[in-house]
C-alpha cells in the first residue's frame, strides 16, 4: 500500500479537503525551502568570506571590492520579498522556463535568502579571535588554510545558527510565494482557505507551518550545541 493510499484510508470525516492534498503541499514547501536553502548556504558562505577577507585589515584587503559586494548585498536585502518575487519574473522565466510552480519560486527564494544569510555568516566570521588569525599567519599558513582551518571551524556554530534563522525565514517566504501560484502550503491556504472562505484549511496550514518552524529551530539549536561541545 502506497503512502498516499494510507493517507486516504486515514482521511478524517471533518476535513474539508483530502489529506493527500495537505501532504503534497507540505512536500512542495519542503522542496522549495530545501533547495533554496542549500543554494543560499553554498553561495552565502563564500560571499561572507569575501566580505571578511577584503575588508580593511583582512589578509586580502580591497576596499573597492568590499564596498561593491556590500552594496549588492544590501541592495537585495532592502527589497521586500514579494516585490523581488515580481521583479524577477523575467529572470525566473529565463532560468526555469515558467513563472508559476515550485521551481519558479525557488529562484527568487534563493536570491532573497543568499544576501540575508551572507550578512549573518559575516557577523559570525567577524567574531573569530584575531589572535588566531595572526598566529596562523605567523606559522606560515597559506590564506586558504587560514580560511579552512581557522575561520570556518571557529565560526561554524554561529554560521549554523544563522542558517537556521535563514531556513525559518524561507519557510515564511515560501508561504508568501503562494500568492503568485508557487505551490506549497501558502498556495493551499490562499486557494482553499482565503478564496473559498474555508477557515479550517487556514488553521491546518498555520499549525503545519508552526510545527515545521519548530522542528527546524529545534534541529538547528541541537546541532549548534553539538558543534560548541566538540
Amino acid at each position: 500500500m502506497s503512502f498516499e493510499s494510507l493517507l486516504q484510508s486515514w482521511q478524517p470525516a471533518w476535513l474539508s479537503i483530502p489529506l493527500t492534498t495537505y501532504w503534497q503541499s507540505l512536500l512542495e514547501t519542503l522542496l522549495m525551502v530545501g533547495v533554496s536553502g542549500a543554494i543560499a548556504f553554498l553561495a552565502g558562505v563564500p560571499l561572507a568570506l569575501l566580505l571578511i577577507v577584503t575588508a580593511p585589515g583582512g589578509f586580502l584587503a580591497s576596499p573597492g571590492i568590499n564596498r561593491a559586494v556590500g552594496y549588492v548585498v544590501n541592495g537585495f536585502r532592502a527589497v521586500p520579498f514579494i516585490v523581488l518575487l515580481v521583479a524577477l519574473i523575467p529572470f525566473t522565466r529565463w532560468v526555469v522556463g515558467t513563472t508559476i510552480g515550485v521551481w519558479a519560486a525557488i529562484v527568487p527564494l534563493a536570491i532573497s535568502a543568499t544576501p540575508f544569510f551572507a550578512r549573518i555568516a559575516e557577523v559570525s566570521l567577524r567574531e573569530v579571535d584575531p589572535g588566531l588569525i595572526e598566529a596562523a599567519q605567523a606559522m606560515g599558513c597559506r590564506k586558504w588554510d587560514i580560511v579552512r582551518h581557522v575561520y570556518l571551524p571557529e565560526a561554524m556554530p554561529g554560521i549554523i545558527g544563522g542558517f537556521t534563522i535563514t531556513l525559518v525565514a524561507l519557510i515564511s517566504s515560501s508561504a508568501m510565494a503562494g500568492a503568485v501560484g508557487a505551490g506549497g502550503l501558502g498556495d493551499l491556504a490562499i486557494r482553499y482557505g482565503y478564496q473559498r472562505f474555508d477557515s479550517q484549511v487556514m488553521v491546518v496550514v498555520i499549525v503545519a507551518l508552526l510545527l515545521l518552524v519548530t522542528a527546524v529551530q529545534f534541529a538547528g539549536d541541537r546541532y549548534v550545541r553539538w558543534l560548541r561541545e566538540r
